[in-house]
């Protein structure tokens, strides 16, 4: 199960890594920087906090295999759901409600907050101390 979910991880993390990048070349070339947030957002929680988790998936075993499923579901749905959320948030490209833009940001959010919590409980749910082979 961690090696699924390592690969899916990682490859999570290189689409946001070419869409934070681009987005990051855009603003730079434009000099409009209202893209700012979502752009650091998508480099930090896409692309450096997926990719790590999709190390650690490599490397460990885990004892439970339905918690390593409920952190990868929550990490993709929650740095997904941020990521939209925000563009929605503060862009609003297609003119949605401002309650539904805040409750998508906040529940994009509250989701990968979840997925934080749940890591820490997978880090101490290691089969061994030791790296598997």
């Amino acid at each position: 199960m961690e090696k699924k979910w390592s690969i899916r991880l990682i490859r999570l993390a290189a689409i946001f890594g070419l869409i934070g990048a681009v987005i990051g070349s855009d603003m730079s070339g434009s000099g409009n920087y209202q893209l700012r947030a979502i752009h650091a957002h998508i480099l930090v929680v896409g692309w450096l906090s997926i990719f790590a988790w999709g190390l650690f998936y490599r490397v460990f075993e885990v004892r439970s295999k339905k918690l390593v499923s409920v952190h990868g579901w929550t990490a993709v749905l929650g740095s997904i759901g941020l990521t939209i959320g925000m563009l929605f948030y503060y862009v609003n490209p297609f003119n949605l409600s401002e309650v539904f833009t805040l409750i998508f940001f906040i529940a994009g959010g509250t989701t990968l907050l979840i997925s934080f919590a749940v890591f820490i409980w997978v880090t101490f749910a290691l089969k061994s101390e030791g790296v598997t082979k």
